[in-house]
């Protein structure tokens, strides 16, 4: 079956390197749309979708385009390709994207790809793809290729290489791919961190005997803030919020160099759909961080686990562990759906029990003292005398959790 691939990129500056992708397309018997994100220049080649379409539903022109600042002019066009890929998307006009560019094109192409579904396929070929790609990437399937070489003059022994393998890549995607489609089962959402691994793997196990599908999400910043999009997309029907560390790193920015939120709003889009939510403070007792050497001196006095070469954890003191419990009350008070907090006295990750590196008793109560003080009689607040990695714990959170989908869900 013949697939229809959609190709982005600036055709003032790379239109030899989407001649060559739009000839490996057409070699194979596939059909190749081409989109032009270009600002200035004339092309050598004829786009399906020109730039100054792509302008237009960035509302703006061209001529405009070209006396405004350029980071403006950038963002246009990315509006522009966005709203424009969403609507070809939705009529069926191809199949999956393929885009290369350097710091400019990588930004405007990737905003376009975001407004896809996840599962459609999206390579992104960029100059820029060896280095902080979180940017782009957010919190979507977006596959990013290091184009090594410059694409700059003509195809050379090394983009020819790499654009061919990557035009595979996206055929391979289309033919090969599975859409997402609607789940049999009711799916739960549970969110993870290695510090948690015993309770969420202990949580999967039951909630399948129980006929449910899950989907494990790392606490890695992406990982939350794609759960929170498919709670909002509706994919999720309730929530085992595990390891909401995300919140640590979204009140701290500061304070947290690794695992930041793509989004603001952690914790919010259960409340917003509604649906039933169990939530652990997993995760909500240290800050994460690269190397050693990354780890600001104000914090090097504190509790540290060494998780590997590259990830330090850093213990949230007292002080921050208050003002974590107020804000995660503040959230789970707006929700419109039922809410279930259940928290381990004797301590939240692998790290955080008795004897180990991050174990501070007093800083756990903080936290907990300052979300009693701030939660509205709605939240219910369990607490149990064991540790979250503690069988018992899954157990518990499972069993909550299984009754709620079962009262306030069809």
């Amino acid at each position: 079956m013949q697939k229809k691939i959609l190709i982005i990129a600036t055709l003032d500056t790379k239109w030899r390197e989407v001649s060559y992708i739009k000839e490996l397309i057409e070699k194979e018997g596939h059909k190749a749309i081409i989109m032009d994100v270009g600002t200035f220049g004339v092309t050598s080649i004829k786009a399906d979708i020109p730039n100054d379409k792509v302008a237009e539903a960035g509302m703006s022109s061209l001529q405009e385009l070209i006396f405004c600042r350029r980071d403006l002019a950038m963002k246009t066009m990315a509006e522009g390709a966005a709203k424009i890929i969403k609507e070809l998307y939705e009529k069926g006009e191809f199949d999956g994207v393929i885009a290369i560019g350097g710091n400019q094109g990588t930004m405007i192409a990737t905003t376009a790809m975001k407004v896809l579904p996840i599962g459609v396929p999206k390579i992104m070929v960029s100059t820029v793809a060896s280095g902080n790609i979180r940017p782009y990437i957010g919190n979507k399937d977006i596959a990013m290729i290091f184009s090594v070489a410059d694409m700059v003059g003509d195809i050379n022994i090394i983009t020819r290489v790499i654009l061919s393998n990557a035009t595979g890549a996206i055929l391979g995607m289309c033919k090969v791919g599975t859409k997402m489609s609607k789940a049999n089962k009711k799916v739960i959402g549970i969110t993870a961190f290695g510090s948690t691994h015993k309770a969420v793997i202990k949580a999967i196990e039951l909630l399948k005997d129980k006929g449910y599908e899950t989907i494990v999400f790392h606490s890695s910043g992406a990982g939350g803030s794609a759960m929170e999009e498919l709670i909002d997309e509706g994919v999720i029907s309730g929530v085992l919020d595990l390891t909401p560390h995300e919140l640590v790193a979204e009140i701290f920015p500061e304070a947290s160099d690794v695992y930041a939120p793509v989004k603001q709003g952690r914790l919010e889009a259960a409340g917003r759909k509604g649906i039933p939510q169990v939530i652990a403070p997993g995760g909500l007792d240290y800050f994460v961080y690269g190397p050693l050497d990354t780890v600001p001196p104000k914090y090097r006095n504190r509790k540290i686990h060494f998780h590997n070469p590259y990830n330090i954890n850093i213990r949230v003191s007292k002080s921050e562990a208050k003002i974590v419990g107020k804000v995660m009350a503040e959230r789970l008070n707006k929700a419109k759906g039922p809410v279930v907090v259940l928290i381990p006295l004797r301590g939240w990750t692998e790290w955080n029990k008795e004897g180990g590196e991050l174990y501070d008793p007093e800083a756990n109560k903080a936290f907990i003292e300052s979300l009693k003080r701030h939660i509205t009689s709605r939240v219910q607040i369990v607490e149990m005398d064991c540790h979250i990695n503690d069988p018992i714990f899954a157990e518990k959170a499972v069993s909550i959790l299984c009754n709620l989908m079962e009262k306030y869900t069809n």
